[in-house]
């Protein structure tokens, strides 16, 4: 479903991505680990398509498209979907009106219907729902005066609206408490845990994996994948840090 290749990028003239290869399989979830600093938020930017990281050599292939040939609006059209480490805030905008405009958008862009307000309120609803978020929440401004949970949650509502077949997830579990890591947990099994779809799920910790299982764990380091192995990856990595596999 998604295929890295030898891929290479820069920022500001600056080496990030050093020669990255990985390949995610449609039903699989893989999660990628590494110290501050190995390029692992810049993997997700370069996958979204944001703007400054220029890509030097390497390919990535998505549903048999070249990813990277395309614009940020038409991977997310394509499938894509990127939740940000700090969900930003939009004041002014409702999460109801953007979440509906954005599907919208997306629909009409793969010459679909768009929903009616009725139609959307019910879905948004459901997937509210799932996430243990009150629809009140969503009439409020995006993220404004959130916690850093509750951005979370609203960024999973936004995924399972959307309904993506490929989330690039970076450190979604950064901010959670005990109980908001179990809620967004499952909400990414009950969203993307489908034989069609893929996550690839980049975190610090161990403890988001407890709930979303990992096929592979992968060890991100100086830009690379230096190693990769099963969940049981993840717990070792726990326990001993990076030091010994990221040298």
């Amino acid at each position: 479903m998604l295929k890295i290749e030898n891929l290479h990028a820069e920022v500001d003239g600056n080496k990030i991505l050093n020669g990255l290869s990985l390949e995610v399989g449609a039903g699989e979830v893989h999660a990628i680990m590494g110290p501050n600093g190995a390029g692992k938020s810049t993997l997700a930017y370069v996958l979204g398509g944001r703007p400054g990281y220029e890509i030097t050599e390497g390919s990535v292939t998505f549903a048999g498209q070249d990813l990277l040939g395309l614009e940020p609006h038409e991977r997310a059209a394509a499938g894509m979907f990127l939740g940000f480490q700090y969900p930003v805030e939009i004041p002014g905008v409702s999460n109801v009106q953007f979440l509906r405009e954005a599907l919208n958008s997306q629909r009409r862009a793969r010459g679909e219907e768009p929903l009616s307000g009725g139609d959307f309120l019910k879905l948004a609803k459901e997937k509210a729902g799932l996430l243990r978020m009150d629809m009140e929440m969503l009439k409020r401004n995006v993220n404004v005066g959130f916690s850093g949970g509750e951005k979370k949650r609203a960024e999973m509502v936004q995924m399972g609206i959307l309904d993506p077949k490929f989330a690039v997830l970076d450190e979604t579990d950064s901010g959670l408490d005990i109980d908001a890591l179990r809620i967004v947990g499952e909400g990414i099994n009950a969203i993307m845990r489908q034989p069609d779809k893929g996550v690839l799920l980049i975190t610090h910790y161990q403890r988001l994996l407890d709930y979303v299982k990992p096929d592979k764990v992968h060890v991100l380091a100086k830009g690379r994948i230096v190693k990769s192995g099963g969940a049981d990856l993840a717990l070792e990595l726990e326990r001993e840090g990076y030091e010994t596999v990221a040298a």
